[in-house]
């Protein structure tokens, strides 16, 4: 994160080896509005990761119980719990019909920004991911998950982010995916740990934890 302004070139060179970077635009005690920026230099409408980090920093230095994220016209409410993790309330997923793109099963899920989700075998991602990104189909480019039921309770999957590639975990895929294969209290295992999401009167809730390193 910075609080410091940034753009699109200063990005491309600071964010090397990272998922990207956190801009400070306004901040109280109890609510901070960020642009998200991909390495690449592109902006994100939304992400479940970075408002989680967001919230948590915000947390930190005020002492606020609960606080607001504001990322462009979007705000999302994010609850400190026990054990640095954080409940975020990421509104109302849109989840469209099952649909085919060149052969590759998937559903297309609105959380702010947008998912296509593929019901297989997550090892697929490294092949399916850059292929759906960059798709026709996706004008404006789209982030791809890869995921598989485990049982009732567990969904395996992998994640290739918009502007970015294959990243270890991702709080808005983590809901499209437990949108789109119908979980309503999952955990999604990812590559770099799990991420909760429950259902709530049609909310998406995503609890993980944010820690500083």
């Amino acid at each position: 994160m910075t609080e410091e302004p940034v753009d699109a070139e200063s990005v491309r060179r600071d964010a090397v080896g990272t998922d990207g970077i956190l801009e400070v635009l306004e901040r109280e005690s109890n609510r901070v509005e960020i642009t998200i920026w991909n390495p690449d230099g592109s902006q994100a409408e939304m992400s479940g990761n970075g408002t989680r980090i967001a919230a948590r920093w915000l947390a930190e230095q005020t002492g606020a119980a609960t606080v607001t994220v504001v990322v462009g016209p979007r705000s999302v409410q994010a609850r400190m719990l026990a054990d640095s993790r954080v409940e975020q309330d990421m509104g109302i997923p849109v989840v469209g019909a099952l649909e085919t793109v060149d052969g590759i099963a998937l559903t297309t899920v609105d959380v702010g920004n947008p998912h296509a989700v593929v019901d297989g075998d997550p090892d697929e991602l490294p092949r399916i991911g850059p292929f759906l990104e960059t798709h026709s189909r996706f004008p404006n480019r789209t982030n791809v998950q890869v995921a598989r039921r485990r049982d009732d309770a567990t969904i395996d999957a992998r994640v290739w982010e918009r502007g970015v590639g294959e990243t270890e975990a991702s709080g808005t895929s983590a809901v499209a995916v437990a949108a789109a294969l119908g979980a309503h209290d999952v955990t999604i295992v990812f590559p770099g740990g799990p991420l909760d999401v429950r259902f709530a009167d049609g909310h998406a809730l995503l609890t993980g934890p944010a820690v500083r390193l």
